[in-house]
């Protein structure tokens, strides 16, 4: 269960960005706007946000009492900030709608550059990468004529994170190379050094003695950027556990703590307590390992996908694993097999929407020089023919709503089939064919396998004493024990062979293109697998067994009849003799070839 390989860019490495933002204007906008008592107060407040976050809610408080005496600019200037806090507190759609607002307003000029990298940020951290990325791509296109130097650093940082959180570190570095030259007098390395850091991380150039990285934590605990050094620190926490560092990582654990639980920013909290879980998982320290990795569980909220809780769910499956609790063992792993496939399928969104937003820009920047003349044109009869579109459109929308309609009531008559298909050839309690469908299936299977002179074996298991389990531990228990069976057989089979239940307690399989000895031994392997594997319950251990008769095709031939009466022969023998055992049509009880008739081969009893 190990994390593999595959270095992952975390969500709140892109987030954090969204703090980055205000630091960009501290010293350079204040001291632009000293001549200004209210653009001098706006530029104090927006120094601030993160350094005592505190005081910055505080001073808005009372710069929004005093809105009415604003300028225009001024209050342009306040709803960024409102749309900042509202993207640092969560509120993603409040953010979002505010963002836009101040760019649909914004001339050409640093404060409108900077809503649209915070609103480029917002819209990736909430998944909506289509409109992010084409956002991001012309940005890049504007960059040679951006002159102003909090407008050009704003641009290189935010250029710089999104191509790393796309898969694209080579660039990113590149942009945050240039990041560092274009710093402006007044504000701190530590923005452009958290930016190369997250691409060489991206790049998987970064180990926990990297200087960049050592060289960043001290640059942002100087120049008094702790939400920064800490993003690092988790970063080098990450890297210590990958080469086994676990003293240091804890100690790193231990360092960084109070600034992460003063800040209250909840992804380096999260973020902490499930790097705290697999550093203790992986000193053996399971009780204090399990307690961190529920408190990540904890922190979180229901539907939420992420990095911290991947590593939680995984970290609790592998404790319960080891201790023998089956049941919660198998329920940690479903949520990590979730937070796992969540972060893989959003990984691929945003390549995907990064691939199609720059390559649709290009498309649309070469229609734009070869077709101006034509698209003027086409203007022009646009405006013309403006009833007619309108017209055009209100029968289009008419006819994709009937259109949509029909596609709904198709799937759902589709999906009523499949259920119903279901339930007529499967099993409702274990989920296999039942009888007639496993019948069916394997008559049609054997005479593929005639036409191509494969070989094949039909297995029939029979748990043993089943009655006395059902007597003893109750028909429910009884019902665990049969799906049981059904997981630990198909773990034996391959996905060309076929499984069904018979009835009862008594399963049916064939395996397909298995020649006599393959077939004896995967009989062998699902009788050993049955002995060693006993259902755990609340009520204490249930242990099984189970009797199992096979017949194969180089004996019996391809006829499903022949097969099926064999089969069940040898499974009687198996219970005659005394249970827990595998025998094998067409030889004795000793391993020897037995001439018995097929035919007459008497019924079973459980």
């Amino acid at each position: 269960m190990a994390s593999g390989g595959l270095r992952r860019i975390r969500p709140w490495l892109l987030l954090a960005g969204v703090a980055l933002w205000s630091q960009v204007t501290c010293s350079h906008a204040i001291t632009a706007s000293a001549a200004d008592p209210a653009r001098h107060r706006l530029a104090q407040i927006d120094a601030i946000r993160t350094k005592d976050h505190t005081r910055f809610l505080a001073m808005m408080a009372e710069l929004h009492r005093d809105a009415d005496s604003l300028t225009p600019y001024e209050k342009r200037y306040m709803r960024f900030l409102d749309g900042w806090e509202a993207n640092y507190e969560g509120r993603y759609k409040e953010s979002i709608d505010t963002l836009r607002g101040v760019i649909a307003e914004a001339e050409d000029d640093a404060l409108g550059t900077r809503a649209t990298a915070t609103l480029m940020n917002t819209l990736t951290g909430q998944g909506k990468y289509a409109e992010a990325y084409a956002m991001a791509t012309r940005a890049a296109d504007t960059l040679p004529s951006v002159t102003d130097p909090v407008a050009r650093f704003v641009l290189l940082a935010n250029l710089s994170q999104m191509l790393t959180f796309a898969g694209q570190p080579r660039v990113a570095l590149e942009y945050a190379d240039m990041m560092l030259k274009a710093t402006p007098p007044g504000v701190s390395r530590c923005e452009a050094l958290v930016q190369k850091v997250v691409a060489l991380e991206g790049a998987r150039q970064l180990t926990s003695d990297s200087p960049e990285l050592r060289e960043t934590i001290d640059v942002c605990k100087t120049g008094g950027l702790p939400l920064f050094s800490d993003t690092m620190s988790l970063i080098q926490i990450d890297r210590l556990l990958e080469e086994r560092k676990l003293d240091e990582a804890l100690e790193t654990v231990r360092r960084i703590t109070p600034d992460v639980e003063a800040s209250r920013y909840f992804p380096h909290l999260v973020d902490l307590s499930s790097a705290r879980a697999r550093i203790y998982e992986a000193m053996g320290n399971a009780t204090e390992a399990r307690k961190a990795a529920l408190a990540t569980v904890a922190m979180n909220h229901p539907g939420d996908t992420n990095e911290a809780l991947r590593f939680a769910y995984r970290v609790l499956y592998s404790i319960d694993k080891a201790q023998g609790h089956y049941a919660s063992a198998l329920e940690y792993y479903e949520d990590y097999v979730v937070q796992d496939q969540g972060y893989l399928r959003d990984a691929n969104v945003r390549t995907a929407a990064y691939e199609a937003a720059s390559q649709h820009f290009r498309a649309e920047k070469l229609e734009t020089e070869g077709l101006s003349k034509e698209n003027r044109i086409l203007r022009l009869q646009q405006a013309l023919d403006g009833k007619a579109v309108e017209t055009s459109r209100l029968y289009m929308v008419v006819m994709a709503i009937l259109l949509l309609s029909i596609v709904f009531w198709m799937v759902r008559v589709k999906r009523s089939q499949l259920r119903f298909k279901w339930l007529s050839s499967c099993d409702s309690l274990t989920g296999i064919f039942n009888h007639q469908h496993f019948m069916t299936e394997s008559a049609r299977a054997l005479r593929t396998l005639e036409k191509r002179s494969g070989e094949g074996c039909l297995i029939f298991l029979d748990l043993d004493h089943f009655k006395q389990v059902n007597d003893t531990h109750g028909h429910a228990t009884g019902d665990l024990l049969l799906k049981h069976v059904v997981a630990l057989c198909k773990g034996q089979l391959r996905k060309a062979d076929l499984l069904g239940r018979l009835g009862g307690e008594e399963f049916g399989m064939l395996l397909m293109d298995a020649p006599r000895l393959q077939g004896t031994v995967v009989a062998e392997r699902i009788r050993l697998a049955l002995a060693a594997s006993p259902l755990i319950v609340d009520a204490g251990t249930v242990s099984f067994s189970g009797s199992i008769g096979l017949a194969c095709t180089d004996t019996c031939g391809h006829d499903m009849q022949r097969l099926f009466r064999a089969s069940d022969a040898a499974l009687y023998r198996a219970k005659r003799n005394g249970r827990n055992r595998v025998v094998v049509d067409g030889e004795g009880d000793d391993g020897r070839a037995s001439p018995a008739s097929i035919a007459s081969a008497p019924s079973r009893a459980s």
